[in-house]
Order: structure tokens, then sequence, then C-alpha cells
């Protein structure tokens, strides 16, 4: 003689299973992980490209009234679509570097006092009147421009 068990009573009480819980933790960590690994490797595989954008963008910037700044000082400038530099150093020489830090893309700053260029993201340092990354973490130097002097202006010219 066969005898048949009453069936459980439905209870599902709406939320899901631990099995459908933890396979999206899985999947969400997975993607995660993917990003974390995913954006470095585009960012290295699109920096030729964007770079090739910027130099062909813009190859040359005038500056009115620069000739006026005073030495020792420093002005901040869009070459494109990225900050630069121009530098009047104390011994009267010109110098117009990229104003973003070659360590993670900060923005520099002059120190006349320290005689130096100092990045304050991370600590790194250049020379002013090179862009030769001194100290830090940074891992090359500034790009550095070509600085033409005339009476009323500076044009600053892509290398």
């Amino acid at each position: 003689m066969k005898t048949e068990l009453p069936l459980a009573p439905d209870t599902d009480t709406g939320s899901p299973s631990r099995r459908v819980f933890i396979q999206v933790v899985t999947a969400a960590v997975g993607c995660g992980y993917a990003g974390m690994i995913g954006y470095p490797v585009y960012k290295y595989l699109a920096s030729p490209i964007e770079k090739a954008e910027a130099a062909g963008a813009v190859s040359e910037v005038t500056l009115p009234k620069a000739d006026e700044l005073p030495k020792g000082s420093a002005t901040i400038f869009k070459f494109g679509n990225k900050p630069a530099m121009l530098i009047h150093l104390p011994n009267g020489e010109w110098t117009a570097l990229s104003a973003v830090c070659t360590h993670l893309a900060c923005t520099v700053q002059y120190e006349p006092e320290k005689e130096r260029i100092y990045c304050a993201c991370h600590g790194g340092t250049y020379d002013p009147a090179s862009g030769k990354n001194v100290s830090g973490p940074p891992p090359r130097p500034l790009d550095r421009f070509q600085v033409k002097v005339q009476p009323g202006s500076v044009t600053v010219t892509r290398s």
C-alpha cells in the first residue's frame, strides 16, 4: 500500500533565496573587479589617441601683456583643453610647461620662494627651468613648450 505525504505549504515570502542573493553579490563583485582592471587598461590604450587629438587641436597660444609678468612669477593659461604654465624665472629667462602632473594629472603650482613646481596631490616636485621631475612619484618631466617674447605679448608654441 502506497501512502502519499502531504506537501509542505508554500513558504515563499517574496524575499530572494540565499542562493540568489549569493549569485547577485558575486556578480556585483565580479563587475567591480572587471572595472578596476579594465579602466586602467583603457586609459593606457587610449592615452596615445588623446595626446594626438590634443596635439592637433592647438599648436600656438599668444598671451597678451604676458611680457609684463614680474620676474619670479608665473601664470596659468589654457593650451587647448589642458592647463599650461608660463614662468618668468628670477634670472630673467622664460619657460612654458604643462601644468598637468605626470603622476595622476593634478594641476601643479609654481612656488617661487622654494624655486620649484609643486603638485599638492602626492608631493611631486619639478624644476621650474627645465620641467624635470626632482622628487616624489611623478614618472617623467612636465611637457615643455617653446616661448617667444615680443613687445606686448608672449607666444607659446608646442615643441
